[in-house]
């Protein structure tokens, strides 16, 4: 008699092995969106908080452009990279820098895979989430 699995049994793994896939997967996805959505509200605060420290140091005034918050117009550098018009994790940034403050945007690249929401921070650290996706290209 010879040993080894039939042809049912090897279905049964399949199928379970299959069914397992279909319950994680959706949920490395969705834990990958959420991930890129946590690090684009890091990486506004990041940001902000950089222009509120650039502020402080200089009476109230905030930079006029990025560049004055890295090296070497700014030494120590405020930020150690540039930000705007950048993408990182799924996520495309904005600066507008004015005068009189600032207005920060995260959008993601892909609304289905990098992230469902869109960001923006104004000036004073006030962080807005927008639950409706704006993709950066669109």
């Amino acid at each position: 008699m010879r040993k080894g699995f039939t042809l049912v049994e090897i279905m049964i793994v399949v199928a379970i092995i299959a069914l397992l896939a279909a319950i994680a997967i959706p949920n490395l996805l969705r834990a990958r969106t959420t991930a890129n959505e946590s690090a684009a509200q890091a990486t506004l605060r990041t940001i902000s908080t950089a222009l509120e420290t650039y502020a402080a140091a200089s009476n109230g005034q905030y930079p006029s452009a990025e560049s004055a918050l890295l090296a070497p117009a700014a030494n120590p550098p405020f930020l150690n990279k540039s930000y705007c018009t950048q993408t990182e994790n799924g996520y495309t940034y904005g600066c507008a820098l004015n005068t009189p403050g600032y207005t920060l945007t995260a959008r993601p690249v892909n609304c289905t895979t990098a992230g469902t929401k869109s960001f923006t921070m104004s000036t004073g650290g006030v962080l807005v989430t927008d639950a409706t996706c704006t993709a950066a290209g669109g």
